[in-house]
């Protein structure tokens, strides 16, 4: 005769549900109540407020929700927090001193977090289910959830001055995901904020993005330019980006507390090496096919090959390197208006005013888009970044 299922509950619960977090990858399980976090709403309030959020309008709809898990989904005792570690095996500070090279930041250079973070979640949201008889629901990054400042309430580390989770064991290389559940755990205590008098984070910021310690303005973040913004970058921003082209990891990797991280493991999230450092040269030429062959399962794809190719082209203006000037030539045709736009800025700053001159005689006659046109004409007045110079 089949033996009736058993049902697990408290600590007992609690004790098989993190050591099968554990077999499958995750390296924190912390436990918070939906509640822990009383002045979220008045804070996620001021921000939107500030327009910090630039243009993520999903930032600002379903705010209720993303300020109170209770009413995202009533039904939430507990919120279980997990963080797994994605530390990168190098400085990314040292791509930065590779002109002709990408830099991309340490979580896009492998399988996109958002896919391998889900699959898990949904088999440990599974299990949890099946040996308490409670009801779960997973989040990773899509949903109004607040994953830092719950993630903190539950003691997985801290929210650092760039705004960032820092934690002890891992530094500043933690991807989080949350189960809200209706079972009810005995909450974990929330980590203290061991940043202290340190502001390297503050200070190392290449566009300003961070104007207060915990205070983000993401319109001048790096990775928001890179990444969610969709139209042309303000030229205010450009040279500072340098050869980030997707996304920044300046305000982590100066972090002290990263010398008790340690590189992913192999089974986890291994980088590719073929996003490690790729050359500016190679990616200008994608196409839209090849764009995405390349990028499949990353993160990168999810941005799209003209956004992308906006910031490569920024990359290669700043490059100093006149040899990468013809993937901007190539580009000053292109389907899209805002990699058009991006090649003329690089071309100009390439190129001997001569040779450029030649090029907006050719080409803005011919040009019919406003932001394009515009570039022409900025360019023509803009002087060219030699390779010597400093």
């Amino acid at each position: 005769m089949k033996q009736p299922r058993k049902i697990l509950a408290g600590g007992e619960l609690r004790d098989a549900l993190e050591t099968r977090a554990r077999r499958l990858g995750f390296d924190l399980v912390r436990v918070t109540t939906p509640d822990a976090v009383p002045g979220l709403p008045e804070d996620l309030a001021g921000w939107l407020a500030a327009d910090f959020h630039g243009g993520m309008a999903w930032m600002q709809d379903r705010a209720d929700q993303r300020a109170d898990p209770a009413v995202l989904w009533p039904q939430v005792r507990s919120v279980v927090m997990l963080g797994m570690n994605y530390g990168p095996e190098t400085d990314p500070l040292s791509l930065l001193e590779r002109r002709d090279r990408g830099a991309i930041a340490a979580y896009a250079q492998r399988r996109d977090y958002h896919e391998v973070l889900k699959g898990k979640l949904k088999e440990l949201g599974g299990y949890l289910s099946a040996k308490g008889d409670v009801r779960v629901k997973v989040f990773v990054d899509t949903a109004p959830v607040m994953e830092k400042p719950l993630a903190a309430a539950a003691g997985l580390g801290w929210q650092g001055k760039h705004t960032v989770l820092l934690s002890r064991a891992f530094g500043n290389w933690l991807l989080l995901g949350a189960i809200y559940t209706s079972a009810a755990f005995e909450p974990d205590a929330p980590e203290a904020d061991h940043c202290g008098g340190c502001r390297r984070c503050l200070d190392i910021c290449p566009t300003g993005a961070l104007p207060a310690p915990y205070r983000l303005d993401a319109r001048r973040c790096i990775s928001y330019l890179t990444i969610e913004h969709e139209g042309p970058i303000a030229p205010e921003f450009r040279a500072a980006i340098g050869n980030r082209i997707f996304g920044c990891d300046d305000c982590l990797a100066v972090c002290p507390w990263n010398k008790f991280a340690r590189a992913a493991g192999e089974s986890r999230l291994a980088a590719r090496d073929d996003l490690l450092a790729p050359p500016l040269a190679d990616l200008a030429r994608l196409d839209e096919a090849a764009f995405r062959v390349r990028f499949a399962g990353t993160p990168i794809k999810r941005t799209g090959r003209d956004r992308f190719l906006r910031n490569v082209l920024i990359a290669i203006g700043n490059s100093r390197d006149e040899t990468l000037a013809q993937g901007a030539l190539d580009n000053l045709r292109d389907p899209s208006a805002l990699v058009r736009g991006m090649a003329v800025w690089a071309a100009a700053r390439l190129l001997d005013p001569a040779r450029f001159a030649i090029l907006a005689d050719d080409h803005a006659g011919r040009e019919t888009d406003a932001d394009v046109l515009a570039e022409w004409d900025a360019a023509r007045d803009m002087a060219p970044v030699r390779p010597s110079a400093t």
